[in-house]
């Protein structure tokens, strides 16, 4: 498809096709991420129990650090390769591949040596009992031996969307889950390696995901190549990357600290169980929620290029159909979840079957709210795309951080367990009503720019 023919569909095409058409590798390539925190609570949970998916939970906050720094060089990398093929800068293009490489491959060594020399003190900021540690460290040592495949495979993986080839990036994902799915049974209980099973299944999987992308970049498809001569640092580029992919980075830091905050509260007011009984509802809800974030992503570029075209009919379209169809899930999701809790527990075992009961009555608590993030993501995800980043990011934030941390600390104070339960919903609710407020505003505004960009229809002459 020519530039021409992709600005024409843009700017005139079916809205619920195109938005379907964007957003689909996004969203295989978002459920694919989020089938990996599944399939290795599932088999952990029916070879190891409750402890082992406990100790998967509390090394959550763990690996979303890592994911960071993967996303602070591989997003950056990806918006500065985007923005030089458009200039038509294809060996500089290739000097952001360079250093994106070097970068990935220098922070997944130092993060590997620092995560080794202070697993356990970590483990147990994250949440980890004398009871549920072992669990946490046996799984998280491989992964953390493993994260420079995790890194480079998922930082470069961002760069292949960034050249313009999502397919190839979804297909990445999904060769290496399927990987997972084949290789974690078969380690966890075919050769009893419980924990550090799961761990290795996962390593592989990104390792082959890691090789899968440099053949890629070092093959005949790719637009850019891999050169020897890009594979030096120049700070000037650095910084780029860094300042670019700052945002993504500082999100979800931000969302490991809300993480190990949760972890700890479930372990003062509910115990290991409690711990147990939300890295199940995480896992159910992680993937719930990657379709709406691949909708969102889909229905970017959409907005974007309408709202520069001065199409405000068209970009009013698009949001409301992204919020409806990110909205469908979010309601099926939910209701599928607390009407069928028992049987999605025992998805995790004997052991994790015995706790559905409390289960059922936390995913109740904690998804009560969740209809509303259809809405909420979408909305935000609609600043970022009309040029207003830091209202995206305040919107953005305000459900992980900014409401959710403080519902933490003041609810469990108040009302013990059920007050952490309460925490998830009560920022769901929070950041859909501030995000309401600024769209009602934002479509106000939108609205009075359409009447003044529309012509004026002259009346129909009077008959006679």
């Amino acid at each position: 498809m020519t530039t021409t023919d992709r600005e024409r569909q843009l700017g005139e095409g079916s809205i619920p096709r195109l938005l379907w058409s964007f957003s689909l590798p996004a969203v295989v390539g978002m459920v694919a991420q989020a089938m990996y925190h599944l399939i290795d609570r599932v088999f952990v949970g029916r070879a190891v129990g409750a402890n082992g998916i406990a100790g998967m939970t509390v090394t959550f906050p763990l690996m979303m650090i890592l994911m960071s720094f993967g996303m602070l060089v591989g997003f950056g990398a990806t918006t500065l390769v985007s923005i030089r093929l458009g200039e038509k800068k294809t060996a500089e293009a290739e000097l952001v591949l360079g250093n994106a490489t070097v970068l990935l491959i220098g922070l997944a060594v130092a993060l590997t040596i620092l995560g080794l020399a202070f697993l356990d003190p970590l483990l147990r900021v994250f949440g980890a009992s004398e009871t549920v540690l072992p669990f946490s460290r046996a799984y998280m040592r491989v992964i953390v031996l493993g994260s420079i495949f995790q890194m480079v495979g998922f930082g470069l993986n961002s760069v292949i969307r960034g050249e313009g080839n999502p397919r190839v990036a979804m297909v990445t994902m999904l060769v290496s889950v399927v990987l997972n799915v084949i290789l974690a049974p078969i380690f966890v209980f075919g050769l009893g390696w419980g924990m550090g099973g799961a761990g290795l299944a996962t390593v592989i999987s990104q390792a082959v995901a890691a090789v899968w992308v440099l053949a890629y970049f070092l093959g005949g498809r790719s637009l850019l190549k891999l050169r020897p001569g890009t594979l030096r640092l120049d700070r000037s580029i650095c910084a780029a990357i860094v300042s670019v992919g700052s945002p993504p980075f500082a999100m979800h830091m931000a969302a490991s600290v809300t993480n190990s905050l949760m972890n700890n509260q479930l372990r003062a007011h509910g115990g290991d169980s409690a711990i147990s009984i939300i890295g199940i509802i995480f896992a159910i809800v992680m993937v719930l929620a990657m379709p709406i974030i691949g909708i969102n992503q889909g229905a970017q570029p959409i907005i974007g290029y309408n709202y520069g075209a001065r199409r405000f009919d068209r970009v009013r379209k698009t949001l409301t159909t992204a919020i409806l169809a990110a909205s469908a899930i979010a309601v099926t999701g939910t209701l599928v979840m607390i009407l069928f809790t028992h049987h999605v527990f025992r998805l995790f075992g004997a052991e994790a079957a015995r706790l559905a009961d409390q289960g059922s009555h936390a995913a109740r608590i904690c998804l009560m709210m969740l209809p509303l993030v259809g809405f909420q993501m979408v909305s935000a995800g609609y600043f970022q795309a009309v040029g207003k980043p830091r209202k995206a990011m305040l919107l953005t934030l305000s459900r992980q951080v900014l409401l959710l941390i403080p519902a933490l600390i003041v609810l469990p104070h108040v009302f013990g367990l059920e007050g952490v339960w309460a925490a998830m919903p009560a920022a769901d609710l929070g950041s859909a009503l501030w995000t309401g407020l600024w769209l009602w505003l934002e479509l106000g505004n939108l609205q009075s720019r359409h009447l003044a960009v529309t012509p004026a229809v002259p009346p129909a002459p009077l008959a006679g």
